[in-house]
């Protein structure tokens, strides 16, 4: 699979807020803010997660029915990824 820069800026952008974070736990910030931006953080790694798993099943599926297979699996498959990411 090719992760696009769209991606990778995700990852990224994630990277930054989670350094922010530890840089607000240095400073003892307020609970409440470091709760807010985790809870930030882990909707935006939720996100993430979704775009890869949906950019692959396409990709996949594409692929498959190109060669006449069944993508049932591949469905399957994708559904199971994002429950476990949960």
């Amino acid at each position: 699979m090719q992760y696009d820069d769209q991606m990778k800026n995700q990852i990224k952008r994630i990277e930054g807020q989670l350094r922010g974070i530890l840089k607000m736990m240095e400073e003892n910030k307020d609970c409440r803010e470091v709760i807010t931006q985790l809870s930030a953080s882990r909707t935006a790694i939720d996100r993430t997660i979704g775009v890869v798993v949906s950019s692959n099943l396409v990709d996949c599926v594409r692929k498959a029915e190109e060669n006449g297979e069944d993508t049932e699996k591949l469905v399957l498959e994708a559904v199971n990824l994002l429950v476990k990411s949960r």
